[in-house]
């Protein structure tokens, strides 16, 4: 009888063990086997927004989000930047988009001369197969992957690298909409957030220098989602400080309005300007630049040299697009220094001032340099006041003390 009772309860293990295992394998067999879905995917690519002719080329991904080697292309077709691929077949939610093209820039006001690559991963499960590319899923595209690789959900991944990556420019904001939902033509902060960190990165950069500052930012960020490069940091910050935001919304406000686009470009001047001011990053250079040499020798503007003898100089400032500097002079003028009129090229030159010892020097067009003849005439040693008020700010930026070496030369 206890024979019995034996074989009858390893019977019933068997029969359960086999039951599981049957389970496990029909189970494993709908992973496998899940039918493909028609899907529509739709967005808008932006910088300033793409143009037409960009490219756009979608990869299904798998949850490790690694590509399956399904693709499809399509491209702009106009110049909003908008993108639109109909009833493509994904097994997968998941979707990495990227974007090859043109675009306007809103810091100039014009169309970018080179194409520059945005990315974006999406959970179309989570985006109903609406998704934006701009900067802010191109920055976090590489720490989503490294995040999943260390075992992280998707979802979950996502909200901690944008997390992240706004922590870059100073924003600990967890109330925004996800990166690819966010567009520069609408209000709001998120929308706003976008817009900052977009003309921020650009800055008044070429399409490779803002290209490899932000392929530089989105590597530092991989492993561990911090900046740890400082140099990174000083260089938004060098080109943040100059930025008219005014005539940034002008340019952007205009550029739709041509496109026949009703666009209410969030408010995101106060975003920049917290920025400028409460950015940890340290300035470390000036935009505009001061060459040690101009077109008649070495320059008086050049903030490394202080000492010079009376001689003949260039006063030199080089001028990236949208920049203005002006340069105050506070000293024993006309006793020292003096030019000649017929070799001024872009400085407009205020009258100088006998009761202050002060003359203006103003800066007339941007994207061009600067320059005059400048002669340090013969005197006793004496000292000039040199101060550097550049983007029309009210305080100088720098400034350093000529002393002015008495060694007459005949001219």
């Amino acid at each position: 009888m206890k024979s019995f009772f034996y074989f009858a309860a390893l019977f019933f293990l068997m029969l359960s063990s086999c039951s599981k295992e049957q389970e496990l394998i029909i189970t494993e067999n709908e992973e496998k086997e899940k039918v493909p879905q028609k899907v529509s995917i739709s967005g808008y690519v932006q910088k300033g927004p793409f143009i037409n002719g960009t490219s756009i080329t979608i990869n299904e991904l798998n949850e490790e989000v690694v590509q399956t080697g399904k693709t499809f292309t399509t491209q702009i077709n106009n110049n909003e930047g908008s993108f639109q691929l109909e009833n493509i077949e994904l097994v997968s939610d998941f979707v990495s988009l990227r974007a090859d093209g043109f675009y306007f820039n809103e810091i100039s006001g014009e169309q970018s001369n080179s194409q520059i690559t945005l990315y974006a991963l999406a959970d179309l499960a989570d985006t109903t197969a609406n998704v934006n590319v701009n900067v802010l899923t191109h920055l976090e595209k590489p720490r989503v992957e490294y995040l999943i690789s260390e075992g992280m959900e998707f979802s979950v991944a996502k909200l901690q690298a944008q997390q992240e990556v706004l922590s870059i420019f100073g924003y600990d904001v967890s109330d925004i909409e996800s990166s690819e939902y966010l567009d520069i033509t609408k209000s709001g902060k998120g929308h706003g957030i976008l817009l900052t960190a977009s003309v921020i990165l650009n800055g008044y950069r070429s399409e490779a220098e803002f290209t490899e500052l932000m392929s530089n930012i989105s590597n530092d960020l991989r492993e561990d989602g911090e900046l740890n490069d400082s140099t990174l940091g000083s260089q938004l910050i060098n080109h943040a400080r100059f930025l008219d935001t005014s005539s940034i919304r002008q340019n952007l406000e205009q550029r739709y309005k041509e496109l026949g686009i009703e666009s209410e470009i969030s408010e995101f001047q106060p975003f920049v300007s917290d920025f400028v001011e409460n950015t940890p990053f340290e300035i470390t250079e000036s935009l505009i630049q001061y060459p040690e040499e101009g077109a008649y020798g070495p320059n008086l503007l050049d903030p490394n040299k202080t000492f010079y003898s009376a001689e003949k100089y260039s006063f030199a400032a080089n001028l990236p697009k949208g920049t203005e500097v002006t340069i105050k002079l506070t000293g024993i003028g006309q006793g020292i220094w003096g030019s000649e009129i017929s070799t001024i090229n872009n400085w407009s030159i205020n009258q100088f001032n006998f009761d202050t010892q002060v003359q203006y020097f103003s800066s007339i067009n941007s994207d061009d340099s600067s320059d005059l003849w400048m002669i340090i005439m013969d005197t006793s040693t004496k000292t000039i006041l040199v101060e550097y008020f550049e983007m029309g700010s009210e305080e100088p930026v720098m400034s350093k003390t000529i002393t002015v070496i008495n060694n007459w030369a005949s001219f």
